[in-house]
């Protein structure tokens, strides 16, 4: 039997985000300053993104995690209150600027002593880790082009029953398009390569611009 699922218009999707436990002081000013950032405040994960992911980390051994993406460490906070009392986040931000900015918040938000921010491309900073498994938790959440690869260098360096998460997957509503442009083509293909690669089981949610969450046999 089919069920129509409910549609979330701007009202409900409201109501979702101000029903996201955790919102304290520290994470409504990162709120704040990154919504005085103009346009580019769309590149913060959502509050109930955000929730949902420290939500994650607690349910698993919550040792060591990895961002790709930092931008003004909203995500990398709660990542970082879901890991154990000595887990550790490794973040890789482009920006040195923004990654002044996270570092800062991540510090004022109590977190500091577990996350370490490392600056340049992403793929890169992955690439020069050991290639054993290390990471219990990874969030992608940066630029589309780069999904696969980060994908593929990822899995290796994750334990067995680790769990990548990947944002943005609906691509603003535009992932059904027949004629992609690269952004959105990357996606699609990491999207249509998930559902059969059999070194994860993922399942994909329609939360904020869609999340995948890839768990690694």
């Amino acid at each position: 039997m089919s069920i129509e699922p409910t549609r979330i218009n701007e009202e409900l999707a409201l109501y979702i985000r101000e029903h996201a436990g955790g919102r304290d002081e520290a994470l409504r000013l990162v709120e704040d300053e990154t919504a005085a950032m103009g346009d580019i405040q769309i590149m913060q994960t959502a509050p109930e993104q955000a929730a949902f992911l420290e939500m994650l980390v607690k349910l698993g051994p919550g040792r060591r995690a990895i961002e790709v993406g930092t931008f003004t460490g909203y995500g990398a906070i709660r990542i970082a209150r879901g890991l154990a009392e000595e887990g550790t986040l490794l973040c890789c931000e482009l920006d040195p600027e923004r990654a002044e900015v996270a570092r800062r918040n991540v510090d004022r938000a109590g977190v500091g002593k577990k996350v370490e921010i490392r600056v340049g491309p992403a793929i890169e900073t992955i690439r020069s880790l050991p290639e054993e498994p290390t990471f219990d938790f990874a969030y992608v959440d940066a630029d589309k082009i780069g999904y696969p690869d980060y994908y593929e260098a990822l899995l290796p360096r994750m334990n067995q029953g680790g769990l990548i998460t990947f944002d943005n997957v609906f691509m603003a509503g535009l992932i059904l398009d027949p004629d992609p442009n690269e952004h959105l083509a990357a996606m699609q293909g990491l999207n249509d390569l998930l559902v059969d690669d059999q070194r994860v089981d993922s399942v994909m949610l329609g939360m904020a611009d869609g999340l995948t969450l890839a768990r690694v046999r």
